[in-house]
């Protein structure tokens, strides 16, 4: 099957200002780009969902890292046969990933984060590198949760991530002694959620890189059940990065 529509998914936690010429300043270099998809903008940083020809997406990519600010972003990529996304939206929001919990400022510090391979690696031996038990966190919504997960995931079946920090509270003593790994689908949600953690007391909580992307993307997938949900037309992808829904 074709697979010529490059779908990228990308953020950074980092101030920006002057939100409202940055929003016109995106939204028409997309556009002429003709690009679709979602951009959000705030003043802890940039979240951004877009698809489009390979060429016309690189191209916008490599005028958005003409801002210092936003030079070297990591970027997932993933490829459809059609484009996934209705509409160009680009926003400018509160939260790039909303928590209701302002004392969390990645850009101040990340929490430490575990790559994929030696994830992968962990699991496999059932304990980290010092031997502790390794627990999977789910920090994504119940219905995303439903598609597919990391084997023996918790999973506290919240409805939106503004639930995230007081079920953590509720749930905190269960998670301590043990090395927590804090999971999402690209990596955002992980890794407020690990920081959290921390300030909860947590020591031993460390953010999956990547989220679930990277690790379908740099690993053979062992121990994830299923497939991960993508908030676009495609609905979800495997672990070869492709649409379950064309």
């Amino acid at each position: 099957m074709d697979q010529s529509v490059l779908n990228i998914a990308s953020y950074r936690f980092v101030t920006l200002d002057a939100l409202e010429e940055l929003r016109i300043a995106v939204r028409d270099a997309a556009d002429a780009a003709q690009l679709r998809g979602t951009v959000l903008l705030a003043e802890e940083g940039i979240n951004l969902f877009l698809a489009g020809p390979s060429d016309a997406v690189r191209g916008f990519l490599a005028w958005l890292e003409r801002d210092p600010r936003l030079a070297g972003l990591t970027i997932k990529e993933s490829w459809s046969a059609t484009q996934p996304f209705k509409r160009l939206r680009v926003k400018i929001k509160r939260e790039i990933i909303r928590m209701d919990h302002p004392a969390i400022r990645p850009e101040a510090g990340r929490a430490p984060a575990v790559s994929p391979e030696t994830l992968e690696r962990w699991l496999d031996a059932g304990a980290d590198d010092e031997g502790r038990p390794v627990v999977m966190l789910d920090t994504r919504n119940a219905f995303e949760v439903d598609f597919g997960r990391f084997r023996n995931a918790i999973d506290w079946r919240i409805d939106k991530f503004t639930e995230f920090p007081r079920a953590l509270q509720a749930h905190r003593e269960a998670l301590a002694g043990k090395t927590v790994v804090s999971y999402c689908t690209g990596g955002i949600r992980c890794e407020k959620a690990a920081l959290l953690a921390h300030e909860q007391g947590l020591d031993n909580v460390v953010q999956l890189e990547g989220g679930i992307l990277a690790y379908f993307e740099r690993t053979q997938s062992r121990h994830f059940d299923g497939t991960c949900f993508v908030f676009d037309e495609r609905e979800a992808l495997d672990p070869t990065l492709r649409a379950t829904q064309a």
